[in-house]
């Protein structure tokens, strides 16, 4: 019998592997969503985010701001070694803003739209696990 590189790849391995798969993922949800919510004009946002004409300017910027620092803290941090335990604070945030986001959209009755909310809580409760005690990064030493 025959075996496979994923039948002999060991769980750690794989466990790295979907951490940086699900980094990857939320850095590019929350980084894009940053961008979104930073550079399109509002009456523009408002049209693909109804909540956004309800709110001041500055509270929709700010928001973008915030996932865009999650979308980056996510995966640099790893990525360079550079104070690696960023990755942790950055999913906890991501995880936060999640659940805020959760309860924000039901009870605006949005409900239709917390799926990615749930997939993006998920994975990132999987990296806050994952990066803080079965698969940390070390930090680079100078």
């Amino acid at each position: 019998m025959s075996t496979t590189a994923l039948e002999t790849a060991s769980p750690g391995r794989a466990l790295r592997i979907g951490l940086w798969i699900a980094q990857a993922l939320i850095c590019f949800a929350f980084t894009s969503a940053g961008l979104v919510k930073l550079l399109t004009p509002i009456p523009q946002l408002a049209a693909m985010m109804p909540w956004a004409g309800e709110y001041s300017e500055g509270f929709v910027r700010v928001i973008g701001l915030i996932d865009l620092a999650g979308g980056i803290g996510i995966l640099l941090p790893a990525l360079t070694r550079i104070l690696p335990r960023l990755t942790v604070l950055a999913a906890l945030g991501c995880t936060v803003l999640q659940v805020f986001a959760l309860v924000f959209h039901i009870s605006r009755g949005e409900a239709a739209v917390t799926p990615l909310n749930f997939i993006l809580l998920a994975l990132a409760l999987f990296v806050l696990w994952g990066r803080g005690r079965k698969a940390p990064i070390a930090a680079r030493q100078f």
